[in-house]
């Protein structure tokens, strides 16, 4: 854009801190050359402007995207954070530019490369929060089921719907290994926090057992005229496994399936 100053943004890696860097880079008419958040090395060549997230001005830009876009595109750039696109702020700046010039004609501008790119992140993130639903599994910890999870992208607002319904009554926890947080529930309250690590305790004799059973199971259902190692990766992909109770590396040589 002509007579905008390129810049260097640095925030606190939240949303409502990226929807406010949005806002400053309207009101100070700069163009972002680059987002940093706290964890990213920090190299540019462009002039640094830190940024402090204010709750007022990431709503008005929040709202803004369903009244000046779409709600569809809303909420595309809603997941689009949770996800692990390279250089993710600036395609969501792209896109967004994009969607204030056109409106809401910008969700069918498929062929458009800042449309695109932004399309197949959250496709990517929304394939895999589909498969932890079906992969991931839990360890009973003193009462409280207990999950772990290597995912790409941040997941964890996804499986929320998903887990909170099914187990409504339980007590549980789901980490992320990867961007160290985690999703708390317990019967009507939920929270998904900052959390550096978790220590699980060995498993107990009715944790052994049913983990038995997951291993039971596995194997009962398995063909062994149609074993396929290269087709089960197909559906189990190997990322996976480390969430799943049948491939934990605890389990002796002789039981694995």
């Amino acid at each position: 854009m002509p007579n905008w100053t390129p810049v260097s943004y640095t925030y606190d890696g939240s949303f409502a801190g990226f929807l406010t860097c949005v806002f400053e880079a309207y009101l100070h008419r700069e163009e972002p050359a680059c987002f940093f958040a706290p964890e990213d090395s920090q190299v540019s060549l462009w002039p640094e402007r830190p940024v402090v997230t204010h709750q007022a001005h990431a709503q008005r830009v929040y709202r803004s995207l369903s009244l000046r876009i779409s709600p569809d595109a809303q909420a595309l750039l809603r997941c689009g954070f949770l996800t692990c696109l390279e250089d993710r702020e600036l395609h969501l700046w792209h896109f967004l530019r994009l969607g204030y010039a056109v409106g809401g004609r910008v969700m069918g501008m498929l062929t458009d490369s800042r449309v695109d790119a932004v399309r197949r992140a959250v496709l990517h993130l929304e394939h895999e929060a589909h498969q932890y639903k079906g992969f991931l599994r839990f360890s009973d910890q003193e009462g409280v089921l207990i999950a772990e999870i290597d995912p790409k992208n941040r997941v964890l607002p996804l499986l929320r719907p998903h887990f909170c319904t099914r187990f409504s009554a339980e007590r549980f926890l789901i980490y992320d290994r990867t961007h160290r947080e985690a999703l708390f529930y317990q019967p009507r309250q939920w929270a998904i926090l900052p959390l550096e690590d978790v220590q699980l305790s060995a498993p107990d004799e009715t944790e052994r057992r049913f983990r038995a059973l997951w291993r039971r199971f596995y194997q009962t259902i398995a063909i062994e005229d149609r074993y396929n190692p290269k087709c089960r990766m197909t559906h189990m992909p190997k990322r996976y496994w480390s969430a799943m109770t049948e491939f934990r590396a605890d389990t002796p040589p002789n039981t694995l399936p």
